[in-house]
């Protein structure tokens, strides 16, 4: 079954932390499942490949936006879940797939809903900001064969505004179905830790000075091998 279905992670070079983040997030995954595809959403290669060349500095990662391509890269077919690198997961993720899989919608994500920010800079010293759906994007579980993904290609991804895309405006309001947040838990944000599936550090995470003892953090230190917790902290 899982052959069906594919994970992309969104991946970020410009420091060690960010990469450091990546292999974190996809060791958390195969921990519980061992056999499900994951593809690394490597903007430079994307580039290479002229399937991105958006040229402006608006995006805080460099999956900012090349996470719209993964209908495109998943061939308009099947199932696909995207997620950010900040991600441990502590639950087999093919449970999304299996639980929120429905036809009728293009996407399926957690809806938040709050209308401030924790801190006023991102982890990496960015501004914070919010805006409307904000962080409905950093899990998304899209439909690739709907008519609605189909909206999203290379050509879209690099020339639509950052509205038109975060804030799904690709598709219908009612295309859009609800995930539980427990799967995309906002540490800072959430205090009912009855159930958390899968812990977002959106504020900042371990691998970032200043973040070292922050909420949960033992769940993503765990997965630190070699020396990678000596080259942080």
């Amino acid at each position: 079954m899982n052959k069906e279905f594919t994970v992309y992670i969104g991946y970020d070079s410009s420091n060690y932390g960010q990469k450091l983040a990546y292999n974190v997030c996809e060791r958390s995954i195969r921990k519980f499942n061992k056999t499900i595809k994951i593809v690394k959403i490597d903007r430079q290669k994307l580039i290479e490949k002229n399937l991105f060349y958006r040229n402006d500095d608006t995006g805080s990662t460099e999956f900012t936006y090349t996470r719209f391509l993964v209908p495109y890269l998943n061939n308009y077919s099947n199932w696909a879940l995207f997620c950010d690198s900040d991600f441990v997961w502590d639950c087999n993720i093919v449970d999304v797939f299996n639980n929120y899989i429905d036809n009728k919608y293009a996407i399926s994500c957690v809806k938040h809903d709050y209308t401030s920010c924790n801190s006023n800079y991102k982890m990496d010293g960015k501004k914070q900001e919010f805006y409307p759906r904000k962080n409905w994007s950093s899990l998304m579980l899209f439909n690739c064969s709907h008519n609605s993904t189909k909206n999203l290609t290379p050509i879209t991804v690099s020339n639509e505004t950052p509205q038109w895309l975060h804030r799904m405006k690709w598709c219908d309001d009612n295309e859009i179905g609800e995930i539980d947040k427990s799967y995309n838990y906002l540490v800072g944000y959430y205090n009912d830790r009855n159930i958390v599936n899968a812990y977002h550090y959106t504020d900042g995470g371990p691998w970032y000075k200043g973040y070292e003892n922050v909420m949960f953090a033992e769940k993503w230190l765990q997965y630190l091998i070699n020396n990678e917790k000596e080259s942080i902290l």
